[in-house]
């Protein structure tokens, strides 16, 4: 696991609550509009199609539901910052459930709408502070909830490339995910001699070396939210985003190219 690290960033729950059921509506609707001809393309993950990921994305919320239907582990095993790191172990486990899933409900509308029920129901009296037994590791309830922007948002994007939609992301999902991905590089690579600009949502320091100390630092790189949570999440490669000058990067340790992805 990575070393230490910073103070933790805060989010407020009320707000990441609401962004959650606000980009699961929002993917609802997009999936509502698919075709057959969309569902079976390819989506570019390993050999699922665009159906087998509309039913993945079901699982983000879905499991919410069914931790808080289970009893409550006795102690928090995961930090909010050790989660990117610990999601790729569960990489098969979610390829094979995911297959399971599309094949065992055609109609996905009907799973979007069992879904967004089960998660609206089970959030209105779900405290923050409730430990959920996630299989990365116990968790907050809150903690989790930041986690389900990433994945909302990461695969929402996956969707619209796959089958050329345009599924609108919600503004506090994506930041809280763009947040989240940016403090896990700092965590994986701690120091203050690079600054990594992603506005409007983050900046955070990190890599070791100089640290400065007042006017522009040495090191800069700058990005945009989507194509950093893309570099982040293993969507795309460093290489590719400066080339397509997706990304811009000064000085010799600018180069963040050895430390994504962050997730697996």
């Amino acid at each position: 696991m990575p070393p230490a690290r910073k103070r933790t960033r805060t989010y407020d729950p009320v707000k990441i609550r609401a962004a959650v059921l606000a980009q699961f509506g929002n993917v609802r609707q997009g999936v509502r509009t698919l075709t057959e001809e969309q569902l079976a393309r390819p989506a570019r993950l390993g050999d699922w199609s665009v159906r087998e990921l509309a039913a993945h994305l079901t699982m983000a919320v879905e499991t919410v539901s069914r931790n808080l239907d289970r009893p409550e582990p006795g102690a928090k095993e995961l930090a909010l910052l050790d989660w990117p790191f610990a999601t790729a172990a569960r990489a098969g486990d979610i390829a094979d459930g995911t297959r399971e899933l599309a094949h065992d409900n055609p109609d996905l509308d009907a799973l979007y709408t069992r879904v967004e029920q089960r998660i609206t129901e089970r959030l209105a009296t779900a405290p923050d502070d409730r430990l959920l037994a996630a299989r990365t590791g116990a968790m907050t309830l809150a903690d989790y909830l930041v986690t389900r922007t990433v994945e909302l948002v990461v695969h929402t994007d996956d969707l619209n490339r796959a089958a050329g939609t345009d599924i609108p992301l919600d503004r506090q999902a994506l930041a809280a995910c763009t947040r989240l991905l940016a403090d896990a590089l700092a965590v994986k690579a701690p120091g203050a001699s690079t600054e990594v600009r992603i506005p409007p949502y983050a900046v955070v320091q990190c890599v070791e070396g100089p640290r400065h100390t007042r006017g522009t630092p040495p090191n800069v790189v700058e990005t945009d939210p989507l194509t950093w949570i893309r570099l982040a999440s293993g969507r795309t490669e460093w290489k590719t985003a400066l080339d397509e000058a997706k990304v811009s990067a000064s000085g010799e340790r600018a180069d963040l190219g050895g430390l994504l992805p962050l997730m697996g």
